[in-house]
C-alpha cells in the first residue's frame, strides 16, 4: 500500500463521527495504507476500512484495489449502492458510546498484555467472540488482562485512537468466569490509563447486545449515536481502473 494525500479533510467534524480515518492520519499512522480517500489499517493490526460518507465511482475503485479480490469490508451507514460486480453481505446495527463520565479505577491486579500474550488472547477471543482481534491488534494500544490460576479468562484494551479520544474494545470474560465483575474491572482500569493521558474513552457496541450496553451505561458511558454498516464484497476480479496512485 501507498500513502495517498488526503483530499477530503473535514475540521468541522467531530474525530468520532470518521474513527477510523481520523486515527489512521494521526495516531496510527503507521499502520495505515491510502488510495484515494480511503484509508485501511494493515489487516495483520484490524480489518478496519476509513471511507468518506458517499463513495463516488473512483472511491469504489479505491477501495476494491486497497481489498484486493473478493475482499470484504463493513462501511459505515446502509444508503450505499456498490457498482456492478461489488456484493452486498450483510447489514448491521451498532451504537457508538461516549465514556466522558466514566468512572475509572486503576487496578494493579491486572497484567498488561503483551505480545507474548497474543497466543492465549487469540483462544480468548474465540471462545467469548467479542469482535475482531488479529495477531497485531495488541500493538494498537494498552491491553489488559486478568488471570485465574495462571489462566487468562478476561481481557480488555485500547483500539483506535481518533485525536482526544481512545476506544475501549476486546472487553470479554470467559463463560465459566462471567458474574465476578471482571469486565467491570478491566473497563475502569483501560479507562483510567486513558484519562491519565488526558483523552476521553470512547466505545462501538452491537445494537443487539443489550446486556453489554446496560453494563457499559452502569459504568457511565451514554449514548452518542447509533449506527448502520453494510458489508461489502469486492468482485473477485480486479477493475481495470483499480489502480494505486
Amino acid at each position: 500500500m501507498t500513502t495517498d494525500s488526503i483530499v477530503d479533510v473535514d475540521t468541522s467534524r467531530h474525530p468520532l463521527d470518521d474513527p477510523v480515518r481520523a486515527s489512521l492520519r494521526g495516531e496510527h499512522r503507521r499502520f495505515a495504507g491510502w488510495v484515494g480517500r480511503i484509508g485501511r489499517y494493515d489487516p495483520e493490526v484490524a480489518r478496519f476500512v476509513g471511507h468518506p460518507p458517499v463513495l463516488d465511482e473512483r472511491d469504489w475503485a479505491d477501495l476494491a484495489t486497497l481489498l484486493g479480490p473478493g475482499g470484504s469490508t463493513a462501511l459505515r451507514g446502509y444508503g450505499h449502492v456498490p457498482p456492478d460486480g461489488w456484493t452486498v453481505l450483510n447489514h448491521m446495527d451498532s451504537v457508538q458510546m461516549d465514556g466522558t463520565a466514566l468512572r475509572v479505577a486503576h487496578d494493579p491486579e491486572l497484567e498488561r498484555l503483551t505480545a507474548a500474550a497474543v497466543p492465549e488472547i487469540l483462544e480468548l477471543i474465540a471462545r467469548t467472540q467479542p469482535g475482531p482481534f488479529a495477531p497485531r491488534t495488541i500493538e494498537m494500544g494498552t491491553y489488559l488482562g486478568l488471570r485465574v490460576d495462571g489462566r487468562l479468562v478476561a481481557m480488555a484494551g485500547e483500539r483506535m485512537h481518533p485525536p482526544g479520544w481512545t476506544e475501549i474494545s476486546a472487553v470479554c470474560t470467559d463463560g465459566g468466569f462471567r458474574g465476578r465483575g471482571f469486565a467491570t474491572r478491566l473497563v475502569r482500569a483501560v479507562g483510567a490509563g486513558i484519562r491519565a493521558r488526558g483523552e476521553t474513552p470512547f466505545l462501538h457496541a452491537s445494537a443487539g447486545n443489550t446486556s453489554a450496553i446496560h453494563l457499559y451505561e452502569t459504568l457511565g458511558f451514554t449514548l452518542r449515536k447509533r449506527s448502520k454498516l453494510t458489508v461489502v464484497q469486492a468482485p473477485a476480479q480486479s477493475s481495470p481502473t483499480s489502480v494505486m496512485v
